[in-house]
């Protein structure tokens, strides 16, 4: 439905985690519309609760007045202790919680959370590298075949 393709480019990904996400009345209709924006999107860890800012979801047009705040703040749903597990690796190795994707799973709309590391600009500049040279292998042992 809506991915975060900047993510994957600005961290490198170590574990996901599927996530539920609290989305109230028009807010369903624009998501499953796909009227969602997960590109500046962050994770935090307030008073043992994960909370989801930065996700944009755009206003149903049919709502009328009971449209929300397209910026706001959303919970996730997650047991205690898989919080607690988040909350240790964040603390404690200095990495950060980004949502990658948001989907529909069995009529629940469902999110993947990362544990990621902020790479830096060669870094970037390396997994760039890794990649057209992959793609440029790939393209020859098709070429080979064909």
């Amino acid at each position: 439905m809506a991915q975060n393709k900047r993510a994957r480019h600005e961290y490198q990904i170590l574990e996901t985690t599927e996530v539920g996400i609290v989305l109230k009345g028009a807010e369903v209709k624009s998501v499953r519309q796909g009227k969602v924006d997960l590109s500046d999107c962050f994770a935090s860890i307030k008073d043992g609760e994960i909370w989801l800012h930065n996700m944009h979801v755009s206003a149903y047009q049919n709502a009328g007045p009971f449209n929300t705040n397209p910026k706001r703040s959303r919970k996730l749903l997650l047991h205690k202790r898989e919080i607690r597990k988040l909350f240790g690796k964040t603390k404690q190795q200095g990495l950060s919680l980004v949502p990658l994707r948001l989907y529909w799973k069995h009529g629940l709309a469902k999110l993947e959370l990362a544990i990621a590391k902020g790479r830096k600009s060669f870094d970037k500049r390396e997994a760039l590298k890794a990649r057209d040279h992959d793609r440029e292998m790939r393209q020859r042992g098709s070429d080979a075949e064909g």
